[in-house]
């Protein structure tokens, strides 16, 4: 920066020539400045260092039109990943790349091809930092609010503005001054060009205070510095540019300019003051104080805070200027500064260190977390050192653990972790589903380091760990493993476990009887005990991370062995004996010191169910939230319904389990220990999943576990409830769940967690959590079949093949009309005598609500439809069509139809109406395309009862940030029906049609919301950093599977 005395004689000289400046001078100028200014559209594919993924619109201004070089800020070039478009006055778009970012100031540079605009003529802009002046009036020329060309007037007001304080662990400037206007510039502006005028860019708009019209612009020495370099080490553009280094020099130390007064209360001797006005230029003002130094950086235990600047090899330094000229001089040598410490003269020597070498150019991905060196900006925000392990975005398997954002992974697994390589070479050692401790620390909490446990993706979520490096002279960043491929960790999940399905497989239906498919007690089986889903050292007993925890883990290590030893689990207590006062542990004296000792205190009911009581904690993958699931994280209750030596099932709400495609952990109140579990069954219709564990894996708690006894479907009292959900007198709130139990502890319902959507007013809609019962019997069907071997699809559950159950459904919405009201639509007293006898207690009738889109009932009932009967019998409640349905099941050469009665508008029509097969396997496949999250529609939507007419189309269920859908506005809630003019009915007609497209290709897209709005936009293809791919369930395995679909050849799915 220019001296304060060069300020003053430069704001004389600005008001004479303001004086003669006439507005079409202001004109003349403008008509060569806004041609050459470009809105620029960002978007940030991944997280890094002080950004986050997202897309933006900024401004830029053309510096060097023969090369193409287009200036702007540091924070619009990003320090990570970014993909840029620049679109000129007359609406032309260019692809343009970054070239260079400052380290510190906030300031960079894009490239473009200049032979790629075609019809517009311009100029670029002339770098003027010596003509700012205070008093000078300006124009600042951009993409103000988004609104594609602004022209906002100001006068500078100052030249030594302290640099603007934007956020504490974000990116902030330092060690300059900013000039200040009062020109009220806003969101879409930052890198705007401040002219004059001559039409010269004199500052670079930055940023501005939201509490008021001031702006803050980037000096422009420092800028004009870099550009010359860059045009230096350029011949042309005729091919892509070599990398240019810029050579940057730091102490790793903030100083800030402070008044003389200020200088002399830190301990500024008088004569030193007096020498620092005699040799500096007149109007001098003050002097640079040493404000915070980095850990264990040059300066550190050499310069301490409040340390006054003297002069740096012998040259008196004032000003921010010529301290960034002296070290970027002087990189990879030594310099010799004085100082005055509290009045103390000193005179230290330190080494300059480049700056680019504490700037990250590489991360390493892995789960969707961004993880790399700590660089200088956050370790001068979090006063860390420099290099270490720095969290940039958590992705899922850190989240899941609770890891956050900003974290500073310390140790991983029992090993030091101090930089990148250390944590690849670690998790390279690990398995999936293995589960290890991880400490970390944060810059809120510096102090004490955090222990949590994380768990390593057991299924192929995520792609396998990548390692990007930035590329200057693409200005990509280009991705290569960062694993080596015979690692454990890319084993896929079926290996990890060691489950040999051959050995372990259950006979087809068409080979064994159904009783062959309960659990075979084999000589095989005993001696090698069930087969395990994760090694001993992968189960973690439940509890805080302090020193009994070994203890603990060894007395449970022992247990295992022992009950592998014995080579069979032994039998678990019932009812009988809790009655006799008995409650039967494990024979092992270890284990039954772990297992939850009962209240004697405790009713009969107690006693009996809380062995079969469990916790739930479920992650949903954030790139996999299928379905409209509404949340990644569940917690919940649920109730053991099946236990046996090598199987376990668990019933639970759907509001916890709301989709398959999920990570389990179960507790167990019956012994402390947490294991995984999987979604085996999601009821169509019914609000209950059905979770699988393998007994195995809970050791000696294998033996306190035990089933909870339901009660029979046929009950009487639920026969005469005939709801779907059971309401309490008492309320417990919306968030307690549990089982409801008559005195002798048989469960009787599901005590279960509903979500729904109101709309309060607006048209946005609000969660609402509620809690109901559900009847056990439609549990208990289920089970029954499961247990049995029903005819239905296999999949494979802890190593045996199991067949699931079908579903067989009318897929029509219902609710229940009093039979006073249905006389008043016109219903005969006849069937309202035959209602009112069937059900003598509500005196209901079922009317259609809507048909689900694309079942076999849809355009055969109609909104407000009466159904009377199913073959003649009255039907008046849910559970009447279930037996219905179910019928149909049971007879044989069922054709699957129902003969229905129903009642529309006045008149008695008897209709014959399709049924609808539905597995529990819910949505078992996704893709990834363009950052955006594909499936078919799921029961939800089509319960709107609308699908596009033009072949339905696949469903955009969520999309991420940074992608090129968040870019071009491809969001969710909407089917894509078209790509390219070509239909996409379904999703494997959509793979194909999106296997053809190229990277960089423009792609036109027609969609269709769920309100009905039909809409065509286009998007540009980005395999670089978003490939094409897809995730399936296999039931053969039991894992979800990820493959590409399409991607560049560096780039890996």
């Amino acid at each position: 920066m220019e001296s304060p005395a060069k300020e003053d004689a430069g704001g004389e000289l600005a008001m004479e020539i303001e004086s003669s400046v006439t507005a079409e001078d202001w004109r003349r100028a403008l008509s060569r400045v806004v041609p050459a200014v470009v809105v620029l559209r960002t978007t940030a594919p991944r997280a890094f260092d002080t950004e986050v993924a997202g897309a933006s619109y900024a401004t830029g201004f053309v510096v060097d039109k023969s090369r193409g070089i287009i200036l702007t800020n540091r924070h619009v070039v990003k320090p990570g990943p970014v993909v840029a478009e620049a679109m000129f006055v007359n609406r032309e778009e260019i692809p343009v790349y970054p070239v260079y970012r400052d380290p510190v100031h906030d300031f960079g540079f894009f490239r473009y091809d200049p032979g790629a605009i075609k019809f517009l003529k311009y100029d670029e802009i002339l770098l003027a930092p010596e003509a700012a002046s205070v008093g000078l009036e300006i124009r600042v020329v951009g993409n103000d609010s988004g609104e594609k060309v602004s022209i906002l007037a100001g006068t500078l007001a100052r030249l030594d503005r302290e640099a603007p304080y934007y956020k504490k662990d974000g990116y902030n400037d330092f060690n300059t001054f900013y000039m200040q206007a009062a020109s009220g510039t806003k969101g879409g502006s930052s890198g705007s060009p401040v002219v004059d005028c001559q039409g010269r860019a004199v500052a670079l708009n930055a940023g501005s205070k939201s509490s008021s019209a001031s702006a803050f612009f980037l000096p422009l020495e420092r800028v004009v510095r870099a550009l010359n370099l860059i045009r230096d080490s350029w011949d042309g553009f005729g091919t892509k540019p070599e990398s240019v280094y810029i050579p940057r020099g730091t102490l790793q130390a903030t100083f800030q300019h402070k008044g003389f007064e200020e200088t002399r209360r830190l301990g500024l001797r008088n004569e030193t003051e007096q020498m620092v006005r005699v040799v500096s230029p007149a109007g001098e003002t003050g002097m640079l104080v040493v404000d915070s130094v980095v850990p264990e950086g040059p300066a550190h235990k050499h310069l301490e805070p409040g340390d006054v600047l003297i002069r740096i090899n012998e040259e008196v330094v004032t000003q921010f200027l010529r301290l960034e000229t002296l070290l970027d001089d002087s990189v990879g040598r030594e310099i010799d500064l004085e100082i005055e410490r509290g009045g103390v003269p000193l005179t230290v020597k330190l080494q300059v260190k480049d700056l680019h070498s504490i700037t990250p150019n590489h991360f390493l991905e892995v789960s969707g977390a961004v993880i790399h060196p700590l660089s200088y900006q956050q370790a001068r925000n979090f006063r860390f050192k420099c290099g270490l392990v720095y969290v940039a975005e958590a992705g899922y398997m850190l989240s899941r653990a609770s890891v956050p954002r900003h974290a500073i992974i310390k140790k991983l697994a029992g090993e030091d972790i101090a930089n990148l390589d250390d944590l690849i070479a670690v998790l390279s050692k690990l398995a999936r589903g293995s589960r290890v401790p991880l400490e970390y620390v944060r810059y809120t909490d510096r102090h004490r380091n955090k222990s949590v446990l994380v768990t390593i993706d057991q299924h192929e979520w995520y792609a396998p760990p990548q390692l990007y490096t930035r590329n200057d002279a693409t200005g990509l960043w280009t991705a290569k493993p960062a694993i080596p491929p015979e690692s454990p960790f890319l084993a896929s999940a079926h290996q990890a476990n060691h489950v040999d399905t051959n050995s372990n497989s259950v006979p087809s239906l068409s080979e064994s009887s159904p009783m062959d498919l309960k659990c075979q007690y084999d000589s095989e089986n005993l001696a090698d005990g069930c087969i395990k889903m994760q090694t001993d050292d992968e189960i973690v007993v439940d509890g805080s991370h302090s020193s009994e925890d070994s203890l603990v883990e060894k007395k449970r290590r022992r247990v295992d062995e022992e009950i592998a030893t014995e080579g069979t689990l032994p039998s678990y207590g019932d009812l009988e004996d809790v009655k006799g006062g008995v409650l039967r542990h494990s024979s092992n004296g270890e284990g039954s010191d772990l297992a939850r000792t009962i209240s004697s205190n405790a009713s009969l009911a107690e006693q009996v169910i809380e062995p079969a009581l469990v916790m739930f904690e479920v992650h949903v993958p954030p790139v996999c939230m299928l379905d409209g699931v509404h949340s990644q994280h569940f917690f919940g209750t649920g109730v053991v319904i099946h236990h046996s030596d090598c199987l376990g099932l668990v019933a639970v709400d759907r509001n916890t389990v709301a989709v398959s495609i999920s990570d389990i952990m179960l507790s167990f109140a019956a012994y402390p220990i947490e294991i995984p579990g999987e979604v085996v069954f999601l009821h169509p219709v019914h609000n209950f999943a059905l979770v699988a564990y393998d007994p195995s894996a809970l050791g000696a708690g294998a033996s306190v576990v035990r089933a909870a006894k339901l009660l029979p479907a046929d009950c009487p009292r639920y026969r005469a409830i005939n709801m779907e959900v059971i309401e309490l007198d008492t309320d417990f709130g919306s968030s307690f769940s549990g089982i409801l139990t008559d005195e002798q502890g048989r469960v009787q319902a599901l005590w279960a967690s509903f979500s729904t959507q109101l709309k309060y007013g607006g048209s946005s809609s609000e969660d609402h959590q509620f809690v109901r019962g559900i009847p056990i019997y439609a549990i208990s069907q289920v089970l029954e079949k499961i247990i049995s071997g029903t005819q239905g699809p296999f999949r494979l559950i802890n190593g045996m093949k199991r067949p699931m159950p079908f579903v067989r459904l009318l897929e029509v919405e219902l609710y229940p009309t009093l039979l006073s009201k249905a006389r008043s639509y016109g219903l005969s007293d006849n069937w309202v005598q035959a209602l009112a006898k069937k059900d003598p207690v509500r005196r209901q009738v079922l009317r259609v609500k809507g048909c689900l889109a694309g079942s076999k009932a849809e355009n055969l009932l109609e909104q407000g439809d009466m159904i009377l009967a199913i073959n003649k019998e009255p039907i008046t409640c849910f559970l009447d069509i279930e037996k219905a349905c179910q019928e149909l099941d049971q007879s044989i050469g069922s054709d699957g139809v129902l003969n229905m009665t129903i009642f529309r508008q006045g008149k008695e029509i008897d209709l014959i109406v399709g049924t609808d097969v539905r597995n529990g396997n819910g949505t078992t496949r996704m893709v990834n395309w363009c950052g955006c999250i594909i499936q078919d529609p799921h029961s939800a939507v089509r319960a709107l009862g609308f699908l596009p007419e033009e072949g339905h189309g696949v469903y955009v269920a969520r999309w991420c940030h940074g992608s090129p859908v968040h870019r071009y506005g491809l969001y969710a809630l909407q089917w894509i029906i078209e790509i390219n003019g070509q239909p996409t009915p379904d999703l494997e007609t959509f793979i194909q049609v999106v296997k053809g497209l190229e990277d960089g290709e423009f792609v036109r897209v027609r969609t269709v919301h769920l309100n009905g709005k039909p809409r065509v936009l286009t998007l540009k293809q980005d395999l670089h950093y978003w490939p094409t791919w897809e995730l399936s369930f296999e039931p053969e395995t039991a894992t979800w599977r990820r493959r590409t679909i399409k991607a560049l050849q560096s780039t890996t799915a």
